[in-house]
């Protein structure tokens, strides 16, 4: 069986994340390839398109938030992405059994006795009514049910009613308050009746494979995957890591050569190229790990240098601050970063009068 090193699994990864060479395409397109998005904060998804899109424009993704083409809400490990009308409908029937899964784990004792189908139904109707905050939702069933939290009680709704954050929340420098609406009352559609994961699995491994079980229960928050790569192994490709564990790949995606040369490449924070695995080797080690990964859940945004994450970055007093990881970049990565960076920092930060790169 073949085995594919680091190396081979760093290039497949950034090739399927269009991190070799920027595409031509739409950022719809791009989003239903990525199967969403982490947006847990509104800005990271546009960059992680002008990182990603030949051209990208920032209007061109704020445009389908408006148009209801694009929506942010709950799905993978429960966290915010956005995604696709069409796959907000798709994928969160798929993952609700997680969501289910994790209420119960962080809530269940706090809910005790009460009915989760009941508070669901009146939630729903008070999204429906009007557009509200999480602490607005919590307030108002705690008037119905007094005896629970109102964080437990709107965490209910938040779990089990698909519930998406409406405009300004999402639109590049004009961003509110998180306030939600029902998916199918904001899309005037239905969420589909399917719950079967293997589109899901699929889908995964076109943009994040080859991968093990473990990395796409890591990714989805999902449970019980074997059985599913089981069912779909006939028509995977397969192979092992370094460690002899089975990776399991879809047919002609792509496997580039591992001495594919990777340009630098800025990564905003939360982007799921370091979130998608359960064994994240193939992009950072486990030193820089701790220092992306904050104790508080969030993750910094990142560069990378040969595929690989090397340091931190953000906007900052009117400069691009980079911070390298470990050992002191070459000369001409250096150079190349400053190159990019100037690239980001005119998408990013068009209106800075005379923007500079500071190194820590």
């Amino acid at each position: 069986m073949t085995v594919l090193d680091r190396h081979a699994l760093n290039r497949a990864l950034l090739a399927r994340q269009l991190l070799l060479e920027r595409r031509p395409g739409s950022a719809s397109a791009v989003l239903e390839h990525l199967v969403g998005m982490q947006a847990q904060a509104p800005d990271p998804p546009y960059i992680g398109l002008w990182t990603r899109l030949a051209g990208f424009a920032a209007e061109e993704l704020a445009e389908l938030i408006r148009g209801r083409e694009a929506v942010r809400l709950a799905l993978m490990r429960g966290t915010i992405h956005l995604v696709t009308a069409r796959d907000c409908l798709a994928l969160r029937p798929v993952l609700q059994s997680a969501l289910d899964r994790q209420l119960s784990s962080a809530f269940g004792r706090r809910l005790e006795g009460l009915d989760l189908d009941e508070v669901s139904a009146y939630g729903r109707k008070l999204c429906d009514a009007e557009p509200l905050t999480l602490g607005g939702i919590g307030a108002l069933l705690a008037e119905r049910w007094p005896r629970y939290e109102p964080f437990a009680l709107a965490n209910v709704i938040r779990g089990r009613v698909p519930l998406v954050q409406l405009p300004p929340r999402g639109l590049w420098g004009e961003s509110g308050q998180a306030v939600h609406g029902t998916a199918e009352t904001w899309l005037g559609r239905p969420l589909e009746s399917d719950t079967a994961p293997d589109s899901l699995v699929r889908r995964y491994l076109a943009a994040f494979g080859p991968a093990t079980v473990k990395d796409i229960q890591a990714w989805s928050g999902l449970t019980r995957i074997g059985a599913v790569v089981k069912r779909l192994r006939p028509e995977l490709r397969v192979f092992q890591d370094e460690n002899g564990a089975d990776l399991y790949d879809v047919p002609d995606a792509p496997l580039p050569d591992p001495t594919t040369p990777a340009p630098v490449r800025f990564l905003p924070e939360f982007d799921n190229i370091l979130l998608a695995h359960a064994d994240r080797g193939r992009i950072l080690t486990e030193e820089q790990r701790r220092l992306v990964f904050t104790r508080n859940g969030l993750i910094k945004s990142t560069v990378l240098v040969d595929g690989f994450v090397r340091a931190l970055w953000r906007i900052e007093d009117g400069a691009l601050v980079v911070e390298p990881l470990g050992r002191a970049l070459a000369r001409r990565d250096r150079a190349a970063l400053e190159r990019e960076g100037r690239a980001l920092l005119a998408f990013a930060a068009p209106d800075l009068k005379d923007p500079g790169i500071r190194w820590l």
